[in-house]
């Protein structure tokens, strides 16, 4: 297949769809084939181009897990329109703060809103579906590799959030790697269950409509057997989520009394997940592999990828770097550190992004001669795999000992009875830092009342060097809009 002039994301993945290709509404059953997209992406550009903007113009979508989210966003890079993505849900009231920090000449929703920030701002305020003008002359923007193509939000990100400038680039040489990476065919279906302001949505979205295939748009996952029956019901290939939606489907869902006979890959990323919770889920879905992976927003979306047939000897570890990607591990000054070593994780490549939009020196303190510095610290093993040891500062220094959170919160999930868990650091006289544990007991030790054995047991599971000031149990944990855990607020619980 011919591909487009330019290097218009856009408008390369409009080119390779298929007959297969489509976007579905789950809870209504609606469907778009490749046709309707088509027509649909085109008349976003048309509709955006109509109001005012112009190809460089920054627009604000409030991200829903919708198809007109995903039109809206393909319709704006079509036409050489940047959006600045952001999810309708936690950042429903910083309209204003983003809008001073991007400049965006339109906001965009798919349903009504309030956004008085934008009236009194004069911004226009764009709601619903594209133009129903004939919009076959329109004409993608013709982009360079290094054009600003979206503005994505740093993941996990409270109040207002950075926005990585991702490029057409970028978007084309991240989606190819994944793509070859999890071996993806043109007749997939992905089910979406995260906004497409999470770059771990959006990569969903990009590859399968890239590929050629179809996804699949779910906002029920409160109610996850309704996610699970709409896999088997549209006949899903993918199921994609971070580590609190693997942690609910295996206490909380009907999935082992399930089969899933389309069902062929999991993908799992947004964080850490227990390795004996991976194992669960191969045991419980042996026909579908089971795909971890490590990424960043400023690294587009995914960096290494962990292969189902290596699970077995590497599992816990992060995989290997994509195939465009280079990895690199040093010290506080920046040297390489020997094979085997701990130390900073730095990665380069095409799909690193070039920094913050308008915070220039943030980005000379994230991105520095090609290289981002991630700011998780890990070693590389002797066959290039990335085992991840934690964030730089996802330690707490007990009696002048580093301890990583990672660590603890592994040995916390193994305990019987905890269903998920989270740790942080507080001050402590004697120790400097002590670990603050909150534990979300499983449903069969909350409803026989013993929970009390359950914070007992973690306890004894920790080492006594570790010194452990507070062991509380909650009904949930604290977590960003993406799934991640807040941080912050386990601070403020402590």
């Amino acid at each position: 297949m011919r591909n487009p002039p330019s290097h218009n994301f856009a408008a390369q993945l409009v080119a390779r769809f298929s007959g297969n290709s489509s976007l579905v509404e789950a809870a209504s059953g609606s469907t778009l084939g490749a046709a309707e997209v088509r027509t649909q992406i085109a008349g976003f550009a048309m509709w955006f181009l109509a109001a005012g903007l112009r190809p460089g113009d920054r627009v604000l979508l409030r991200c829903g897990i919708n198809s007109a989210t995903a039109l809206a966003y393909l319709g704006a890079m079509y036409a050489g329109i940047v959006p600045v993505l952001l999810d309708e849900r936690t950042h429903a009231a910083s309209g204003n703060s983003v809008n001073a920090k991007v400049g965006a000449k339109a906001v965009w929703s798919a349903k009504s809103m309030r956004q008085d920030w934008a009236m009194q701002a004069g911004v226009p305020i764009l709601e619903g579906g594209c133009s129903p003008l004939d919009p076959t002359s329109v004409q993608p923007y013709s982009a360079r590799k290094g054009d600003l193509a979206a503005l994505m939000p740093t993941s996990g990100s409270t109040g207002t959030p950075r926005f990585v400038e991702v490029s057409h680039g970028n978007l084309i040489a991240n989606t190819e790697a994944i793509i070859r990476s999890q071996r993806l065919g043109v007749d997939e279906k992905a089910m979406l269950i995260m906004p497409i302001s999470y770059c771990f949505g959006a990569s969903v979205l990009h590859t399968h409509l890239y590929r050629g295939g179809s996804v699949v748009f779910d906002a029920r996952f409160m109610f996850p057997d309704k996610v699970l029956h709409a896999i088997n019901g549209y006949g899903c290939t993918t199921f994609a989520g971070v580590p609190t939606v693997y942690n609910i489907l295996l206490r909380r869902s009907s999935l082992r009394a399930m089969t899933f006979p389309t069902l062929r890959r999991f993908l799992q990323a947004g964080g850490g997940l227990a390795p004996q919770n991976v194992e669960e889920m191969r045991t419980i879905v042996p026909s579908a592999d089971f795909f971890v992976m490590y990424g960043q927003t400023e690294a587009t979306a995914r960096i290494s990828c962990l292969p189902p047939d290596r699970i077995g000897d590497k599992i816990g570890s992060a995989g290997v770097a994509l195939d465009n990607l280079r990895l690199r591990i040093v010290d506080d000054e920046e040297q390489d550190v020997p094979q085997g070593n701990v130390g900073h994780i730095l990665v380069a490549g095409p799909s690193i992004c070039e920094g913050y939009f308008g915070d220039p020196e943030a980005s000379q303190e994230k991105f520095s001669n090609g290289w981002l510095h991630t700011g998780d610290v890990g070693l590389l093993d002797k066959d290039g795999y990335l085992w991840i040891q934690g964030r730089t500062s996802d330690f707490v220094k007990i009696r002048g000992y580093r301890v990583g959170l990672a660590d603890v919160e592994a040995r916390v999930a193994a305990v019987a009875g905890v269903s998920e868990c989270a740790a942080t650091g507080i001050p402590h006289p004697e120790a400097g830092e002590a670990l603050a544990i909150f534990v979300v007991a499983d449903e069969t030790s909350a409803h026989n009342n013993r929970t009390s054995s359950v914070t007992d047991r973690v306890r004894q599971a920790l080492p006594a060097q570790w010194t452990c000031s507070l062991v509380k149990l909650v009904s949930e944990l604290p977590r960003t809009g993406n799934g991640k855990i807040a941080r912050s607020q386990l601070q403020e619980l402590a």
